[in-house]
């Protein structure tokens, strides 16, 4: 028998049930603290439409850019087995100097700094 059809029914079976309980055992017991709209436990204070500083999410959009940049450079040794490596290593180079330089230009203007 072909493995496709042994295994691809048994992984359809086995994500729908974990599925299925991911959905259900939530629900099972619910307290107060869960049917809070904060689920940290405190009772919040004050209004909740105080607005956040962009200063935070500069940091968390380069937060996520150097994240996503690791995640395109993980395959690069991988990329010594191919028949002409100097091309990804020339691309990853690139991408890397257009991250430092870019993260210059915001250190120089000063968009890092917490404080006003």
């Amino acid at each position: 028998m072909n493995i496709l059809t042994t295994t691809l029914p048994m992984f359809l079976v086995i994500s729908m049930i974990l599925a299925t309980m991911a959905f259900w055992l939530p629900y099972l017991n619910p307290d107060y603290v869960k049917l809070s709209p904060y689920e940290c436990g405190f009772d919040p204070l004050g209004s909740a439409r105080l607005p956040f500083s962009m200063r935070f999410f500069l940091v968390a959009i380069l937060f996520i850019l150097f994240d996503l940049e690791i995640a395109l450079l993980l395959p690069l040794p991988w990329g010594n087995q191919l028949p002409t490596p100097l091309i990804p290593f020339s691309w990853a180079s690139l991408v890397l100097i257009l991250l430092t330089l870019g993260l210059i230009y915001e250190w120089a203007r000063g968009g890092l700094e917490w404080a006003e």
